[in-house]
Parts: structure tokens; sequence; C-alpha cells
């Protein structure tokens, strides 16, 4: 189930034309990304105190609506796991006045060992080490996990 961040559009968020700058669509998602880890219990502090740290890899948007000043938005995160180095984000950024998705962004993540200065072999199960609630960015019980992997 995709995590939800509530942001209302302000006035630093407009360009000369009037509505979001391409930018800010960047940050919305990033702001919703950190919010939903947050949320599963995540301590950066205990994460970096530990040598990790979350790096982007790729991110993309799709713009598709206009967004203005005033506007109410939901950015949806849904988190997929595809690979064990890699975590990979989709969300849909809606407008809350008609529900219309604006812009979708994807973003290919993953955890780096700072000792070792390369990504962890096994992502999915370093966040978890540092999650209370892992169910939050979509990673499944971990006897579901155990059962799908064996």
């Amino acid at each position: 189930m995709p995590h939800s961040t509530h942001i209302i559009i302000r006035s630093d968020d407009i360009d000369a034309n009037g509505h979001v700058q391409s930018a800010r669509y960047l940050n919305y998602a990033q702001h919703a990304r950190w919010i939903a880890v947050a949320q599963a219990g995540l301590s950066v502090r205990k994460l970096s105190g530990a040598g990790f740290s979350p790096v982007e890899l790729n991110v993309s948007i799709t713009y598709l609506r206009e967004l203005v000043l005033g506007d109410e938005i939901d950015v949806e995160s849904r988190f997929e796991f595809p690979s064990s180095k890699t975590i990979k984000v989709i969300q849909s950024i809606a407008r809350r006045s008609d529900g219309a998705v604006a812009a979708e962004v994807t973003s290919l993540t993953g955890l780096m060992d700072l000792s070792e200065r390369k990504l962890v072999d096994n992502a999915a199960a370093v966040w978890r080490s540092f999650l209370r609630q892992p169910s939050v960015v979509d990673l499944p019980p971990l006897d579901e996990e155990l059962t799908s992997a064996g």
C-alpha cells in the first residue's frame, strides 16, 4: 500500500510562468520518501552512525499536469526491491482538488557502506535492521520474505 504525504504548494515553489518549478517536483518526491522512512522508524543518525547512507542512482520525472500556487497535493510513494542492491520508489504527485496526477517520479536508490564506498549487497535486510515498521516502506514481514526466498 502506498505511503501518502500531503504538501501545499507555496509561493517560493512557483516560477515566472505561475506554475511549480521543475526542481520542486524532485523536492516533493524526496521529502515524501524521507517522511515515509521516518514513519517506518528510521533514525538517520543511527543509520549514518553505523556507516550507511542512501544514494540516488537514477531519478526520472514524467510531467502530466500543471500545479499552481495554493494547490494541495498528495505524494503517494510505493517502494519496491528489484535487486539485492537497489530500492525503487515509484511516486505519484496528485492534486487533491480533482485527483489529477500532475507528475510521476521514479527513483532508483542504493544503500552505500561508507567505509567500503560501495553499495551493500542486501539493501532490504540492512534497511529492515534500522526500521521499526518495515511495512510502511513495503518490506514484507520477515517470515514472508524468507518463505518467498526459499
